[in-house]
């Protein structure tokens, strides 16, 4: 099975941020995962094909969580928060990716 290509400017734009919380810690620690917020349209070969090619990591799979936003209220007003898509990113077994920004 051939790996599809990708537009390579897509793929820079399909993870949005790093997730840094402390059930995120506990799963990379536990299953050798990194968590990432996507867009709401990235496929789960996109995100697979983005990590591997930001970090140079061989990734293992991929699971996608949609998380609906909360209604909350500011002041008086009644707001929203957004829809957050997430990606847990698991690696194979011998990577690693490190997200604290210390040089390795």
């Amino acid at each position: 099975m051939s790996s599809p290509k990708f537009d390579e400017g897509r793929l820079m734009q399909v993870l949005v941020a790093p997730i840094v919380s402390e059930k995120a810690t506990m799963v990379a620690e536990k299953s050798n995962a990194v968590t990432f917020k996507v867009l709401q349209t990235a496929t789960k070969t996109e995100i697979k094909a983005a990590v591997e090619l930001m970090f140079k990591v061989e990734v293992k799979g991929v699971s996608v969580v949609n998380t609906k936003g909360k209604t909350k209220r500011f002041g008086k007003t009644m707001g929203r928060r957004d829809n957050v898509r997430k990606a847990y990113v698991t690696l194979k077994p011998g990577q690693e990716l490190n997200l604290s920004g210390e040089a390795a």
